[in-house]
């Protein structure tokens, strides 16, 4: 079953605010594997553990249809309170299980949310519900993210995050391991799709305020565990960390620019057209 580990409604409002969703770059190179083994035009496309709906936001342009779907009502509240386009819809309802005839969609995506997953399970029900040459997209980013700053010391900037990482390793879940790659890597081994490809390092650089990087870091399901488990370590943790990437940066403010670069990994996946069932 799915680990339900995001669904308090303070947390979805911080994965709206806070949480990167994967570049146009990367979505293309779903969207070019897609075209390659499927054509187009493209119908529907479910997007599996959607949270607050930033990535299925992206996927809105590229497809007549396209669906969220999330185990959290929480998440799923949010995500419709910040929908724009009229051809996106979302669903509460668990991975393992999704609302969707026998071959009826063309891409089915989960971004940052498989390895929550039951994962045999989802992909079981994956290859359910796609078409014949509809492929599947699992995307997910590391933790260990990279900031730049003008000509500051990187080098020296990344320590923090690093001691920041570190510090939140005992609150990591069990169920992800040392890394969730290799979780990816597993289910690219086992799927037995003969069209298939792995990606295991796309780096994505972008700007935002100091406060919204310590934010993101902040809704990572190994900082949550900490803050239920004491609050004002916490913050106390996040505070110093933030106060010590300012000092690096010489600036006072923490709605200083920072160079984020988050490193991407994924997998990439086409049903055969005479696939067994």
């Amino acid at each position: 079953m799915t680990c339900r580990l995001f669904e308090g409604k303070e947390h979805a409002a911080s994965y709206w605010k806070y949480r990167v969703a994967p570049s146009d770059h990367l979505i293309q190179q779903v969207l070019d594997f897609l075209e390659k083994h499927q054509g187009g035009p493209f119908e529907l496309a479910v997007d599996v553990g959607c949270g607050s709906g930033q990535g299925t936001q992206l996927l809105a342009k590229h497809f007549a249809s396209v669906v969220g779907t999330d185990v959290s009502p929480a998440q799923i509240q949010v995500a419709l309170q910040h929908v724009k386009e009229p051809n996106i819809t979302y669903r509460q309802c668990v991975a393992e299980e999704l609302p969707f005839a026998d071959s009826s969609v063309d891409l089915v995506t989960a971004m940052s949310a498989f390895h929550w997953f039951d994962r045999p399970h989802f992909l079981q029900e994956a290859h359910r519900v796609l078409k014949p040459c509809g492929c599947l997209a699992l995307l997910n980013y590391t933790v260990d993210m990279e900031l730049s700053y003008g000509d500051c010391c990187s080098h020296q900037l990344n320590q923090v995050c690093k001691e920041f990482y570190a510090a939140l390793q005992p609150y990591r879940s069990l169920h992800l391991g040392v890394s969730s790659i290799h979780l990816y890597q597993e289910a690219y081994e086992t799927i037995p799709y003969p069209d298939k490809e792995w990606q295991e390092c796309v780096w994505d650089r972008r700007c935002m305020p100091l406060s919204s990087y310590m934010g993101l870091v902040e809704s990572f399901s190994s900082y949550q565990a900490l803050l239920r488990e004491d609050s004002q370590r916490a913050a106390a943790l996040s505070q110093d960390i933030c106060r010590r990437l300012m000092s690096v940066m010489k600036v006072t403010s923490a709605e200083t620019e920072v160079v984020v670069a988050v490193k991407y990994f994924y997998l990439l996946a086409c049903k055969p057209q005479e696939a067994q069932e």
